[in-house]
């Protein structure tokens, strides 16, 4: 009796402290979302565990429980068509209106799923309520990507897959076969996916075989660079839920398959110190002291290493690459990009990202809209569905949707 007098109030305050975290005054619903994030912890454990005794890689493990709790569903319902198939190899879900009621062309959406390029699906839950909602309110063809996931590829078969599946979707017979108007077509994304749609957006521009170019691309807290893990959100946000510093630095390193040892020099930004020649030329194109507005800036000062480590650079020399990086793109290939809409979350590592993109297409004469939410965070946009529903979720959704409605 004692015993149990001593251990229920010393489990319950280890409880309370695994869950609590110190958010800002501003977030969301803040309790629910250190709930959520416990949950998501405690699988992350649990699959390092499994990863870390071999007996299967991590995110093979944290996909398949994903996929467990977040059901798969199947293509039905009365407003929209929804059909699995494939764009040149690559599998896509496809969801039309049910009922075309007149003769006019359609707009579309083409969307790529986040997940850190491994985890989630296009045909997850989560994914398919949202472009479900996006084809009934938009009246569109949307086309969902199911690019293949880390760890079964890595760069830049995802970004392959996702091209690839565009370039087939913008062709005249395709187009025509699902009654979509040539000039009406947005090519989006979230976290991850907003990374492959930037990516692709900018290959497509300078694809002179695609006669079809997108008229918007729509980018949810995108991740768009991997150079400096100490831009003022990284340095703000480092332990946020849902997505904190060093696991989005995890997520990068499986992207390229390099070697996980590197995570704790590239958070000081190691890989590129002024003695890494590498990465001099890039510098200037995430210059975020120049590059971002001073409400954003705050009193961060940039972390710049004087010697670091050159091998970083060497042995995934794809951290330079712009199909993986597009913050990195030199302003020629910025002036071909379309009208552009770029959602960031004051709570999210990734929120300097996509500032920095907005104002590096701003200069290079893109029209951009920067729709910047005080009180969300990263990856609440697919957070709408009972038990993790959001306010966040709904809020960022339906601005999103206005703005597409609007332009598209």
């Amino acid at each position: 009796m004692r015993t149990a007098v001593v251990l229920l109030p010393a489990l319950a305050a280890l409880g309370a402290y695994y869950v609590y975290l110190p958010l800002p005054g501003t977030m969301s619903e803040p309790w629910k979302l250190m709930l959520m994030d416990a949950s998501f912890r405690a699988i992350q454990d649990t699959c390092n565990l499994v990863h870390y005794l071999r007996l299967s890689h991590h995110l093979t493990v944290l996909n398949y429980v994903i996929g467990v709790f977040d059901k798969l569903e199947t293509p039905s319902s009365e407003l929209v068509k929804i059909k699995d198939t494939q764009f040149d190899g690559v599998e896509v879900r496809v969801f039309e209106p049910s009922k075309k009621e007149d003769k006019a062309l359609r707009r579309s959406v083409v969307y790529i799923h986040g997940g850190g390029w491994a985890l989630a699906s296009a045909r997850a839950s989560s994914y398919n309520n949202l472009c479900k909602i996006m084809t009934e309110s938009l009246k569109a063809v949307i086309v969902s990507i199911e690019y293949r996931l880390v760890p079964k590829v890595h760069f830049p078969e995802p970004f392959n897959d996702a091209f690839r599946a565009a370039k087939h979707f913008l062709q005249p017979d395709v187009l025509a076969k699902y009654s979509v108007d040539p000039g009406r077509i947005a090519i989006s994304g979230d976290s991850a996916g907003g990374n492959l749609a930037a990516a692709v957006c900018q290959q497509l521009s300078r694809d002179t075989s695609v006669t079809n170019k997108p008229k918007l691309q729509a980018l949810i807290y995108p991740v768009l660079q991997a150079l400096d893990f100490n831009t003022p959100s990284y340095r703000q946000n480092v332990n946020m839920p849902v997505l904190p510093r060093f696991v989005m630095i995890k997520f990068w390193i499986d992207y390229f398959n390099g070697n996980p040892d590197f995570a704790h020099s590239m958070v000081i930004n190691n890989h590129t110190a002024l003695d890494v020649s590498q990465a001099v030329p890039y510098k200037g194109h995430l210059n975020w002291s120049s590059l971002l507005p001073s409400v954003f800036k705050k009193n961060y000062k940039p972390v710049i290493q004087t010697t670091g480590k050159a091998e970083i650079l060497q042995e995934i020399p794809e951290l330079l690459d712009i199909r993986a990086t597009p913050l990195l793109a030199e302003k020629e290939i910025l002036q071909l990009q379309p009208k552009t809409y770029i959602l960031t979350c004051e709570n999210d590592v990734l929120r300097d990202d996509g500032v920095m993109y907005a104002k590096r297409l701003e200069n290079a004469g893109v029209e951009v809209t920067l729709d910047h939410f005080e009180d969300c965070f990263h990856g609440c946009m697919i957070f709408t569905v009972w038990p993790t529903d959001f306010s966040a979720g709904l809020q960022t959704r339906e601005s999103y949707m206005k703005w597409l409605d609007q332009n598209l």
